[in-house]
């Protein structure tokens, strides 16, 4: 077919090309209702599809919308279709192909999508005659500019699903290094690679750096002397936690597994450390144990250095039994805690520290109710409150801790003198380090 051109030039009666004007006027204008039904039908019929969230969705909507507008608005203004009107296919497809979904789903999915618009045409074309015919009058131009989409969408889709594969290869191999020396390749497939898993496309996307190391390893690794298997297993898991329908970049080097999750335009890492940790436990059922840990969020390529080196340095703040840490979920006073070291504890009052280790044994009422009492930001009530306990309790509570330890609670530095020694009491670190503030 030529240059993408859906526009036919047949000759057709004022009342046919009046009423071809109205139907598809009408349909334009309802192009958000159409790709509302397209959805629909998508949802209901494709299970990929429906499985996805509600970002994926509106993507998918958004989509929709356009073919329609794109479709109806050069019919209304009589002009052809060229590939650059469509390009945003091809990037909606490349979007498509780097969620995970096969070729045959898609091309199913624009299919409902254009059974939505023909249908809407139809309800709009009336009973008459000149509905009618107007109606078929679209049939053949609709269905080159439908021909037009599908071929440049299937294209990009699978050069992106090409690029999407061997994530443990070489390619992938050079293109981390790459990233860890803070460079995006110019061109060539590693560019298409990075592309593919949401690295590079904007200047300002939001991403982590996740390094991992095996602790367990399945009982057949250890008898073959090695734990390379568990380290790719641990890959190709961390390959599948990516966020915002995008596949991560996870690739083995030498003892560490490396991955950079490409956030999306939400920037949370929220739903990525709980995947984090729901691969965790399911990898720690097949008998690998894993400390994973996530760096700050940084928007630029430039910026992954120092990202691997925090991801690196949370992986030092996790207990011998592994975890997740991410260091985005943390506090600057949480994370010098955690970072004290031996020069820290010895700079603590032995007064205070007598007090805190008896109240340990105790159960620890004391320590919980300094930590609510700043919480609450000195405010006894909401201190109480929280507590569970009457505000003359949580008074008293306070006066023993003040004749005991010698320190005032309304003074700000003996408050965070004594909030430092609960932090660095002996014993493993509290839980609330691992994977969350």
């Amino acid at each position: 077919m030529s240059a993408g051109s859906h526009v036919d030039s047949p000759w057709y009666p004022d009342e046919v090309q009046a009423e071809r004007k109205r139907i598809i006027g009408n349909a334009y204008d309802h192009a958000e209702q159409i790709a509302d039904a397209g959805m629909a039908a998508i949802l209901a019929q494709i299970p990929s599809y429906a499985a996805r969230d509600q970002t994926f969705h509106a993507d998918v909507h958004d989509q929709l919308a356009r073919l329609t507008r794109s479709g109806l608005g050069a019919f209304l203004d009589h002009r052809k279709v060229t590939v650059d009107d469509v390009a945003y296919a091809r990037q909606a497809a490349a979007r498509r192909a780097r969620a995970g979904l096969t070729l045959m789903d898609y091309i199913a999915a624009f299919r409902l999508g254009q059974q939505a618009t023909w249908k809407t045409l139809l309800s709009f074309a009336g009973e008459s005659e000149a509905g009618r015919q107007a109606a078929l009058s679209m049939v053949v131009p609709l269905a080159r500019y439908n021909d037009l989409i599908s071929a440049e969408a299937a294209n990009a889709y699978l050069e992106f699903q090409q690029s999407c594969t061997a994530d443990s290869g070489r390619e992938s191999q050079e293109l981390l290094e790459s990233l860890l020396a803070g460079a995006l390749p110019e061109r060539g497939p590693q560019l298409a690679r990075a592309s593919a898993h949401g690295i590079g496309a904007e200047s300002t996307a939001a991403m982590v750096v996740v390094t991992a190391t095996v602790l367990g390893t399945p009982r057949r690794a250890e008898q073959d002397g090695t734990d390379s298997e568990a380290r790719q297993l641990a890959a190709a898991a961390l390959a599948g936690v990516g966020v915002n329908g995008l596949r991560t970049l996870a690739v083995v080097r030498g003892a560490e597994i490396i991955a950079v999750p490409a956030l999306g335009r939400r920037a949370s890492t929220g739903e990525l450390v709980e995947r984090l940790q729901a691969m965790q436990v399911k990898l720690n059922a097949a008998g690998i144990t894993l400390a994973v840990g996530v760096s700050t969020v940084v928007t630029g390529i430039v910026q992954l250095p120092k990202a691997y080196q925090q991801s690196r340095s949370a992986l030092d703040l996790l207990p011998e039994a592994g975890g997740v840490l991410a260091l985005p979920h943390l506090t600057p006073f949480r994370y010098l805690m955690v970072r004290a070291d031996e020069t820290a504890r010895d700079l603590i009052d032995p007064r205070i520290a007598a007090v805190l280790s008896d109240d340990k044994i105790r159960g620890g009422m004391l320590a919980d109710t300094i930590r609510a009492f700043a919480a609450a930001d000195m405010n006894i009530r909401e201190a109480a409150d929280k507590l569970r306990i009457h505000h003359n309790t949580a008074k008293y509570r306070l006066r023993r801790i003040q004749d005991l330890t010698g320190r005032s609670m309304r003074s700000i530095d003996d408050l965070i003198d004594l909030l430092v020694a609960i932090e660095l009491q002996p014993g493993p670190p509290r839980q609330p380090v691992i994977g969350s503030a």
